[in-house]
């Protein structure tokens, strides 16, 4: 069963979060870091992605943007713009973006748990990434980047959630992408304990996002245990029926010596191809496809399709399959220089920009994984391929902060 348990989170006071939280570290370029921190020093980009304060081209793995985030970080400790609440609290986040809203727990879940499983997995991890993760914790002492967590929805925990976001929050801003963020403190006795006994009961916990967070979060539990580490990570858990995916699409660099009519024909084997020119498909196992200033729904062929098995059912998985390796060349998707991947949170719209520019030579807009299809698969110790799910919004780094 779950354990998810209270912490003294180190947070903005409020009338300053709107300046200080950001988008993850992991969702956008140094450069692009660098113009949104501009002229901002409380932007927790210069802790997350310390790199901005440095020379240009400074090896992001380096020793001293280490120590420049934890030398940011202390600072806004320093002058107050960070303060650390007095007692363990649960904390209830909430963002809305235009007509999604949900509303999640914030917690310290177990690293033994992780360990264990109890905490579900559906991807593999880098090494590098996974190693700057630890590097960032350790020079911190602080977690301060949440994992994204789901549980199958309960009754009991979305009513008591509905009467405490009924009340005042400690904190509400908009940030400049339109989300909202609101906050929520419970530290009275008795919501603990109804919290930690709700989830007592809740046999799984499932990482929608943050995989390298968690694993590196349980190296460090490892190498500190029996030194004072809590045995805690820092995580927002929302109900699986709140949760919203999107899609993660795929561009293309070449045809892989292949014409437009000849991939055509190659792709009429595994397709049903429609002139419907239709660039978001409207369900599972149709694609959209952009090829010489065009779309084109494809649906794959139904014997394709034809499998109980979770994984291979996944569009991501057929289109690699019966596509990507045979056709085009793709034989791994995580290392190849000839894919890339692209949020859905940017639009049709962006494939079309990279393919007109002539950087790319096609693209395929995919139908989001569904959240059912992600449990199932990490019920079943399932791995998704890479680059399967989107979710949207983002937590903001720095609602909350776990100190070690």
């Amino acid at each position: 069963m779950a354990t998810l348990k209270p912490f003294a989170a180190l947070r903005p006071k409020p009338e300053l979060a709107a300046q200080i939280c950001e988008l993850p570290y992991d969702v956008m370029s140094s450069e692009e870091a660098r113009q949104i921190a501009a002229g901002n020093p409380l932007s927790f980009l210069h802790v997350s992605k310390p790199e901005i304060d440095l020379p240009p081209g400074t090896d992001l793995y380096s020793p001293e943007v280490y120590v420049k985030g934890r030398e940011n970080f202390q600072k806004l400790i320093a002058q107050g713009a960070l303060q650390q609440d007095a007692q363990p609290c649960f904390y209830l986040y909430r963002q809305i973006m235009g007509a999604h809203a949900q509303v999640g727990l914030v917690a310290a879940a177990s690293c033994e748990e992780y360990l264990a499983g109890v905490i579900k997995k559906h991807e593999f991890t880098r090494p590098d990434k996974e190693d700057d993760r630890v590097r960032h914790i350790e020079t911190l002492n602080a977690q301060t980047g949440p994992v994204f967590l789901t549980y199958r929805a309960t009754a009991a925990m979305d009513e008591f959630v509905a009467k405490r976001t009924a009340l005042p929050p400690d904190v509400d801003f908009t940030a400049k992408d339109g989300v909202r963020h609101t906050a929520w403190t419970i530290g009275d006795a008795a919501g603990i304990q109804f919290i930690a006994g709700q989830f007592a009961r809740i046999p799984f916990l499932y990482i929608a996002d943050g995989h390298h967070r968690s694993a590196a979060a349980a190296r460090v539990f490892q190498s500190r245990k029996g030194a004072g580490h809590s045995g805690g990570f820092l995580t927002v858990t929302f109900p699986h029926d709140q949760m919203r995916i999107l899609p993660y699409n795929r561009v293309l660099k070449d045809l892989n010596g292949l014409n437009a009519e000849q991939l055509l024909q190659k792709l009429d084997a595994v397709f049903i191809i429609s002139a419907d020119e239709a660039a978001r498909p409207t369900r599972k196992h149709e694609l959209g496809f952009f090829l010489g200033g065009k779309w084109r729904t494809l649906h794959f062929r139904p014997r394709f399709a034809a499998t109980n098995d979770p994984i291979e059912k996944l569009d991501v998985t057929l289109l690699q399959k019966y596509v990507l390796d045979p056709i085009l060349g793709i034989d791994d998707p995580r290392t190849s220089k000839r894919i890339s991947f692209v949020g859905g949170i940017r639009g049709t719209g962006e494939l079309e920009k990279l393919v007109s520019s002539g950087e790319y030579a096609c693209a395929f807009s995919m139908f989001p994984t569904s959240i059912e299809d992600l449990m199932t698969i990490a019920d079943a110790g399932g791995i998704m391929p890479p680059k399967s799910t989107w979710f949207e919004p983002k937590l903001r780094d720095a609602m909350f902060c776990h100190m070690l």
